[in-house]
């Protein structure tokens, strides 16, 4: 290979959100070749195979930007594919997944994971596997945690079935919960009742409830509704404001079971928080979060997550190829 010519991809990273896809085609050096973007990825909605294909669609992106020609049977385009994925909450899920991916050719070994992996491997720097936990709380909301030994502590998540709350779907439908009944009469007052509905440029929740329910403003733009909801609470609304401790409250008390299956309550052990909830880094959760956590787990070190979840991802494929360190500072340096 010439001085001056690109590693060959050694990685396929993928990071696969519920909201869009990141891939990164990554050299045995750490230098990044080559990145693409498509759209969510939801099996349980269009199937394994519809949902592949959405990947599919980032990958030959990166592949064109990596300057490498049409994928050929038996000639993949890394050595290894580190996908973390959403919606592969179970390890029966994570296989079928995994089978799906490698019958794409895309890699020669596919490892499939799920996305809050990836969180916590971009929130940790130097070759190996990571030791800690994190928590990912974006349009959903999950944790795991890993050990260099490869033991993990992880839940479900798959909503309220497995006792999950929050995440920026369950903080908006709960703010329109205390809403409409504060205009109503069923409950309390809350700024929410006038701050929903006007963000929407309406004048009541019972025009809101109306529009949503009747499909003229489509329930996708609720997210819309978590900024919205944290002003509430900043400006001193009682309501609001108990929405958002229990938020902070569910963080703390996933880091904290995490850590103790992995016996780590009483050692060192970094807790990172990722997905755009936490970190938007508003005060009042992110502050209750660390004073819960300093009771819970006071060895544990707090840190927000800024990193892009695909370098996670791109590490994870370097710790499976076993690279060499200078590798793991490259691509960091790459995604900052």
């Amino acid at each position: 290979m010439g001085v001056n010519q690109p590693a060959a991809p050694a990685v396929l990273a993928i990071d696969a959100g519920n909201s869009k896809t990141d891939v990164a085609l990554v050299g045995a050096d750490g230098t990044v070749l080559g990145t693409g973007r498509s759209g969510g990825f939801q099996p349980p909605r269009v199937g394994v195979e519809a949902a592949v294909d959405v990947l599919g669609h980032a990958v030959a992106e990166a592949a064109e930007a990596a300057g490498l020609p049409r994928l050929r049977p038996g000639a993949p385009y890394a050595a290894q594919v580190a996908a973390c994925l959403s919606n592969a909450d179970f390890p029966v899920e994570e296989r079928q997944l995994a089978d799906a991916i490698s019958a794409r050719g895309w890699g020669a070994a596919t490892e499939v994971r799920n996305d809050t992996f990836a969180i916590l491997r971009a929130g940790l720097s130097g070759p190996g596997r990571p030791r800690g936990v994190a928590v990912v709380c974006g349009a959903g909301i999950n944790c795991v945690g890993m050990l260099p030994d490869g033991r993990t502590a992880r839940f479900p998540a798959v909503g309220a079935i497995s006792g999950d709350w929050g995440g920026g779907g369950g903080l908006a439908e709960e703010a329109l919960w205390w809403a409409a009944r504060a205009e109503d009469g069923r409950g309390g007052p809350t700024g929410l009742a006038a701050a929903l509905p006007g963000h929407f440029g309406l004048g009541s929740m019972y025009e809101l409830i109306e529009a949503l329910h009747l499909g003229s403003l489509a329930r996708r733009r609720l997210h819309e509704l978590v900024p919205v909801l944290f002003a509430v609470a900043a400006a001193g609304d009682a309501v609001a404001s108990a929405i958002v401790e229990r938020q902070a409250d569910e963080v703390v008390a996933l880091a904290s079971v995490a850590l103790g299956r992995l016996d780590l309550l009483g050692r060192k052990a970094p807790v990172l928080l990722g997905g755009s909830v936490l970190t938007a880094r508003h005060p009042q959760l992110n502050s209750r979060i660390e004073a819960g956590l300093s009771e819970r787990a006071p060895h544990a070190r707090v840190s927000v997550v800024a990193a892009p979840p695909v370098l996670g991802a791109g590490l994870l494929g370097l710790d499976a190829l076993g690279s060499q360190p200078e590798a793991y500072g490259k691509l960091r340096t790459h995604f900052g």
